[in-house]
């Protein structure tokens, strides 16, 4: 996983993080999972082609009384997987078990200028629902808006 993690990383600059940023230990990652299998308000579902780590996809739902019917998802396909049909799959599942949770509400922040990321997205059903301007900083000084999406299931 922490390896599959920094190769995503390295592949695009659309993550939330650079390969740098990666600093997990096998040890931690490994409870990091445990807490994600132990968890009724956590999930985690990965997807391997002919035995590689294709994409993983997570649902982590809020904690709050006031906010559980809401739940925040991320995705991230390694490259060589992209336009297969992956990322679609694998919110459909989520989306599944979402309902399963009795969650009502899906989110999402994706960075400005992902066209691959928002063409998925809005084909999923997802709208923008707030932009904050400036939020993403890369190494070159440029920033990046983050864009905050949402989609309504029950």
């Amino acid at each position: 996983m922490v390896e599959y993690l920094r190769t995503a990383c390295v592949e695009t600059e659309y993550l939330a993080r650079y390969p740098e940023d990666i600093r997990y230990t096998e040890e931690g990652e490994k409870a990091y999972l445990q807490t994600l299998l132990d968890s009724c308000d956590s999930l985690l579902i990965v997807c391997t082609v002919d035995g590689k780590m294709a994409d993983n996809c997570q649902l982590v739902r809020k904690d709050g009384l006031k906010t559980r019917h809401r739940a925040s998802v991320m995705l991230a396909l390694l490259q060589e997987f992209w336009g297969l049909g992956i990322g679609s799959a694998m919110f459909s599942e989520m989306e599944l078990a979402a309902k399963e949770l009795g969650i009502s509400q899906l989110e999402l922040e994706m960075i400005e200028g992902n066209t691959r990321a928002m063409a998925l997205y809005q084909r999923m059903g997802f709208t923008v629902m707030a932009e904050h301007p400036d939020a993403i900083r890369l190494k070159d000084g440029s920033s990046r808006k983050a864009i905050f999406m949402r989609k309504v299931i029950g």
